[in-house]
């Protein structure tokens, strides 16, 4: 297996690891990105984090089956408490989860001391992103670079985050869309929002049908269909 064997999403992670990184892969999914970069030299080091049995044992069967043993540890751990001291890890990707569930690994990561805030952070939420980005800017961390991809249908972000001393405040409209994308718009981007305008419209005709219609949800909705609106334009 090598890098070039990656989804197209693992790849535009594994792209934004840096060179000679010590990484730490949370919810690894058969260690295929670790292996990957290994294999091509580009990481020194690496930990995989499994909380289900199954996929556990299938990273650990991959590493083995890499001759990569050595060089790849594998946990069976709950998000960051994969990570140990001595591993002195510099990198974290996360990818493949939802956005709430992702700010949720990272601060009980942060509260449980394993996260240190020296870490590059690259995060791929399926849902959710303005969860990630609103928790990052909470934090302290500065969005690096965003990407955006679609592959078998699904449309992905990818988030690159690091802790900087100052650090741009993001508007609501850019947490909502993510700040380089919403500069960018590429094609990606456009097909993204257009499916997102036609949910956003059917969820609202529904609520506004509603015996008891939920303003504060309804005036949210009407926010972000204004800005959709704009950015399509």
């Amino acid at each position: 297996m090598n890098e070039q064997e990656l989804s197209q999403r693992l790849t535009v992670v594994g792209n934004a690891v840096p060179k000679g990184a010590r990484l730490a892969d949370i919810g690894s999914d058969h260690a295929y990105l670790p292996v990957a970069l290994m294999l091509v030299g580009k990481i020194s080091y690496a930990v995989c984090g499994e909380v289900v049995v199954g996929p556990f044992q299938s990273a650990q069967k991959q590493v083995v089956k890499s001759g990569l043993a050595d060089k790849i540890v594998v946990r069976l751990a709950d998000g960051l408490a994969a990570i140990k001291k001595e591993d002195e890890i510099d990198t974290i990707t996360i990818a493949g989860m939802g956005g709430t569930l992702i700010t949720s690994i990272l601060e009980n990561g942060k509260t449980q001391g394993q996260l240190s805030g020296h870490e590059r952070l690259i995060l791929q939420p399926n849902v959710g992103e303005a969860n990630v980005r609103r928790w990052l800017q909470k934090e302290g961390y500065e969005i690096l670079t965003e990407s955006i991809l679609a592959e078998n249908d699904k449309i992905y972000e990818v988030i690159v985050a690091e802790k900087t001393v100052v650090k741009s405040q993001l508007t609501d409209k850019e947490i909502f869309f993510g700040p380089y994308l919403l500069a960018e718009k590429n094609s990606v981007f456009l097909k993204k929002w257009l499916q997102e305008q036609y949910a956003l419209e059917k969820v609202l005709i529904q609520l506004q049908k509603a015996k008891v219609v939920p303003e504060e949800k309804v005036i949210a909705i009407k926010q972000e269909l204004a800005w959709i609106k704009e950015v399509l334009e």
